[in-house]
């Protein structure tokens, strides 16, 4: 069971994807993935025309959803998976998470136009597929067109990150919110990517208790975030806290992402895959 192709955190132009949701499908279907989901920010307008795609493949299709929450002044990522598309309290509480967005789209833009980077916002406008969802990533792809730097990954370590000119403080939905939402939807819930975080190890440990106790269900153990030490850390904690584990790629795009869809290593044999418990 360990050794299924699943990829359980990827995204489309729904949210900060290049690829259309259909596509994502696709992609994943010819990369021999076995169980999909896709997991935009904050939104689920692409999950019907992946969902569409995934039937007419013969793929197994998850819907989800990745919700940002802020924590300990840090912005995290809770995956939702399986959940129900139509519910309204998450719909509800989505768009309120969406709702700030404009607000700190336009505040990334006016922070670089003082140093010196002109039309921002709208470069980012021209790269995201949905105009209510600006994200970070949308900034760094035009920073790359215009020449500021080589890639993506090199503008979130100049311009993007905490304590560079572009970053902006945001608060997103609580961790009690995005697990409500997610639990109410009837939905697994999984700490995306933990080796990004800024966390110490006794924060960690208070994250994952938290959130385990909030009816968390599960940590990212393999993703395209994780090199191998970091796979085995968070073994040892999904171990430690009684969670299942999941396995992802976190695909944004062929040019944006370490690694393809469903290429992601296998989890350790003796965890608990999540997809055990998606019906």
């Amino acid at each position: 069971m360990n050794t299924l192709n699943a990829d359980l955190h990827c995204h489309s132009t729904a949210s900060d994807g290049t690829l259309p949701p259909g596509e994502v499908v696709r992609r994943a279907h010819a990369n021999g993935v076995e169980l999909l989901a896709l997991t935009d920010h904050d939104e689920l307008l692409g999950l019907p025309e992946a969902a569409a795609q995934a039937q007419a493949l013969g793929l197994r299709f998850v819907p989800g959803v990745e919700i940002s929450v802020s924590w300990l002044d840090q912005t995290l990522h809770i995956v939702g998976l399986g959940i129900d598309p139509t519910n309204e309290a998450l719909i509800a509480g989505l768009a309120q998470v969406r709702g700030g967005r404009d607000g700190r789209a336009a505040r990334i833009g006016a922070e670089l136009e003082r140093i010196g980077i002109r039309g921002a916002l709208e470069g980012a406008l021209r790269y995201a597929g949905n105009p209510a969802l600006v994200s970070r990533a949308h900034f760094a792809r035009y920073l790359v067109e215009i020449g500021i730097s080589k890639n993506v990954h090199d503008v979130f370590l100049h311009y993007l990150a905490r304590g560079k000119p572009g970053y902006v403080e945001h608060v997103w939905a609580t961790l009690e919110d995005a697990l409500s939402w997610i639990k109410g939807a009837g939905g697994l819930a999984v700490i995306a990517h933990p080796g990004r975080y800024r966390l110490s190890h006794a924060e960690m440990d208070i994250l994952f208790e938290r959130f385990r106790d909030l009816g968390g269900d599960a940590i990212e153990v393999s993703c395209g975030a994780h090199d191998g030490g970091q796979l085995l850390a968070f073994a040892r904690l999904a171990r430690k806290f009684g969670l299942m584990a999941s396995r992802a790629s976190d695909f944004h795009g062929p040019e944006d992402s370490p690694i393809d869809l469903g290429r992601a290593p296998p989890l350790p044999p003796d965890l608990t895959p999540v997809w055990t418990r998606l019906a």
